[in-house]
This record gives structure tokens, C-alpha cells and sequence, in this order.
């Protein structure tokens, strides 16, 4: 189960969700004292924008490996860095190296972004987004074999449609290369998604980045309640084996 502390989501979306580096490193403990086994996090500049800068990422991740012995992972999404060429720079400047990176198939750039990481010792994971051409991208290219694992990640909200859009992204990926499949959605679609997750035997993920609410709706007031209700829920879905 990994904990996704925060996305790209910032101050607007209310105190609970953690921004600056102690405040990450906090929320992942707790999180990993609840269940987590891997932590992905958004690095933030003071002012809450997502950011790969050196400094900033270095900072992100010396606080969180303070409180926490699990893998952890940054974003490297290109609404922190439109510019493909400047990411790729920015990447090469990191003097702290996550122990892993998501890389968004679909975006400008990636394999290149995604050749870099890996020349750095650092595990990719391989972002397929639904409703984008990320699964056709992945199938052909010669990297798909090397990354840490695959994350299909559904892009529908929708509680009720959110189902149906995650087995048609996982039936684009098929094999996927070999590699593990990690599976989550978003919003409305987060628990939906998770559900399914333990029903095929996937990976999957949760946090204040996917949702901000928990399954009866109730507002979550941490990434830790996330996760031991993700866990709940999800070792419920694996013991039914007449839900595969």
C-alpha cells in the first residue's frame, strides 16, 4: 500500500493536507505507522507550488527518510516543469535521489526523463493515465521492461464509471512489460478503484492526493486514516474470492 501525501493539491484544499517538508515527513510516518510499505510525495516550494528543483526536493526528502525507513518517491509531472528540456535539467541537478520517480507516459518527454532516472540508479514508475495515448506509448517503448512498476492511473471521478474506465486502462496495458501494476484512481473514483484493486490481487495506493474523503464521505483529517481504511477495505476485497 503506498500513501500519496498531498499531489498537487495546496492551502485551498484545507490544513490537513501536508506541504512544507516537516509536515510531510509527519504525515508519512504516520502513515507508515498505519500500514504504508512506500510513500510518494510532492515536493513544494514555501509558497505551495510543486517543484522540482534541487533544493527543494533535497530538503522534501531528508525530512521524510528522517521519520521513515520505506521507499520514497517524488512526482515529476510537467505542471512542475512544462518545459521537457528545463525537467530534464532539473532532474540531472537533484542531489538527494528518491528511491523512485513517476514519470507520466503520456507527457512530452518522458522517455527521456524516464532514461535519465533510471542512468541515476533510480526506479521509474511508469504513470499510464487513462483517457490518454500513455498505454499505446508504453506498449512500444524499449524502457517498458526496466521501470520499477506501472501505474495505471484512472483518471475518472465518477463512483459509478470509475470501475468500468480502470479494467478498460488495464486491458490497454496488458502484460504491461512484466512489471507490477499498481492500480488507483481519483476523487470519486478512489474507493471504487481501491476496491477493485484487492479483487484483482494489484497493488494500489491512497492519500490525501487521491481523495480527501473517506468511504462513507466523511472528510479524512489524515493520510494515516486513509490508509488503515484503504487497508481494511482492500484486504476485505482480496478474502472475496468470488469478486474476481
Amino acid at each position: 500500500m503506498q500513501v500519496c501525501l498531498n499531489g498537487a493539491r495546496g492551502a485551498a484544499d484545507g490544513a490537513v493536507v501536508p506541504l512544507s517538508p516537516e509536515a510531510l515527513a509527519e504525515s508519512a510516518a504516520a502513515a507508515v505507522a498505519a500500514g504504508a510499505t512506500d510513500v510518494h510525495v510532492h515536493p513544494k516550494t514555501p509558497c505551495g507550488r510543486d517543484s522540482l528543483s534541487p533544493r527543494v526536493v533535497a530538503a522534501t526528502l531528508d525530512a521524510i527518510r528522517r521519520r521513515v525507513s520505506v521507499p520514497v518517491g517524488v512526482t515529476t509531472g510537467a505542471w512542475a516543469e512544462p518545459d521537457p528540456a528545463v525537467r530534464l535539467a532539473r532532474v540531472r541537478e537533484w542531489t538527494v535521489l528518491p528511491d523512485h520517480a513517476s514519470v507520466n507516459w503520456h507527457e512530452p518527454g518522458a522517455e527521456e526523463l524516464a532514461a535519465r532516472l533510471m542512468a541515476l540508479g533510480v526506479g521509474v514508475e511508469a504513470g499510464i493515465w487513462s483517457g490518454t495515448d500513455g498505454a499505446a506509448r508504453f506498449a512500444v517503448s524499449p524502457l517498458g521492461p526496466k521501470v520499477l512498476r506501472v501505474l495505471a492511473e484512472v483518471t475518472d471521478p465518477g463512483p459509478d464509471t470509475a470501475g468500468a474506465e480502470a479494467r478498460r486502462l488495464l486491458s490497454l496495458l496488458g502484460r504491461a512489460h512484466g512489471r507490477p501494476v499498481l492500480l488507483h484512481g481519483e476523487d470519486g473514483g478512489a474507493w471504487p478503484v481501491l476496491r477493485l484493486a484487492g479483487r484483482l490481487g494489484l497493488a494500489t495506493r491512497i492519500g490525501l492526493e487521491d481523495t480527501l474523503t473517506l468511504p462513507d464521505g466523511r472528510r479524512a483529517l489524515s493520510n494515516a486514516r486513509l490508509v488503515a481504511e484503504a487497508l481494511a477495505r482492500y484486504g476485505r476485497e482480496a478474502g472475496d474470492g468470488t469478486s474476481r
